[in-house]
């Protein structure tokens, strides 16, 4: 009997794939565990279609986010914070400014995509990581500025 997991199953395959099992196993386990379904020629069609749409759909989210990449890659936008002796800032820079400074840019980027080392606590020019769709990442600067 072949099944199309809907499911991870261990020692057997995962989501999606098509598998061969005996007739007992899928009928009494993997059927009624609604961890499989019986691959007709229909679901197999359905499923590779699925697929194939799927790709596309990866490809394109890879397409756009190099694209953004691009866009990104070497965009400087500054943030003006208070200032307090040695030039220690009240507070840090946190990835919500980072995000209204992008904004302000023209920039729409959300602020969990924003990756900071380490908070910013002082003046000075900063290298921000930014991740895209499809693992793609960006680095931007940050230029950190008296108010």
């Amino acid at each position: 009997m072949r099944v199309i997991l809907r499911e991870d199953v261990p020692k057997l395959g995962k989501t999606g794939d098509v598998v061969k099992v005996s007739d007992g196993y899928g009928r009494n386990f993997l059927l009624p565990r609604k961890l499989a379904v019986a691959a007709t020629e229909t679901k197999l069609r359905q499923i590779e279609h699925e697929r194939r749409v799927a790709i596309k759909r990866r490809e394109k989210l890879a397409r756009e986010a190099g694209a953004l990449r691009e866009k990104l890659e070497g965009v400087a936008v500054t943030v003006a914070k208070r200032v307090g002796d040695n030039e220690r800032l009240f507070g840090s820079v946190t990835p919500a400014d980072i995000e209204l400074a992008l904004a302000e840019e023209g920039h729409k980027i959300e602020r969990k995509r924003i990756k900071l080392d380490e908070p910013i606590r002082s003046l000075g020019v900063f290298p921000v990581r930014v991740t895209l769709d499809a693992g793609a990442e960006a680095t931007i600067k940050v230029w950190v500025v008296a108010k």
